[in-house]
């Protein structure tokens, strides 16, 4: 058995706003920069998600609609290995990629 740890350190400003966002892993050693974080986890005791949303100042909008379209569909790929329900992620993925292209991600 093994353990790796993930670590997340935050640099935020005057109003604690993030300014820098920093992750690294036990495995890997290396320190990796990042603009935006979304942490989801399940919290057994209260039976809910709990979650952790954070973006630098200066993430781009533009660059905040393609992640947060990423996300979604990244979901629904998590959805479906998870529970194997192709007929909810097939409506999923079609209802964002209508969604992707009203937001301008997608062509």
């Amino acid at each position: 058995m093994k353990t790796t740890e993930i670590t997340f350190k935050v640099t935020v400003d005057e109003n604690n706003l993030p300014i820098n966002i920093n992750w690294a892993t036990t495995d890997s050693g290396e320190k990796s920069e990042c603009k935006s974080v979304m942490i989801s986890l399940w919290d057994t005791k209260e039976n809910n998600t709990l979650r952790i949303d954070l973006w630098t100042k200066d993430m781009m909008v533009d660059e905040m609609k393609k992640f947060y379209h990423q996300n979604i569909i990244t979901l629904t790929d998590t959805y479906l290995r998870a529970t194997g329900d192709e007929a909810t992620t097939k409506k999923v993925k079609h209802f964002f990629s209508e969604i992707g292209k009203d937001i301008g991600v997608l062509q």
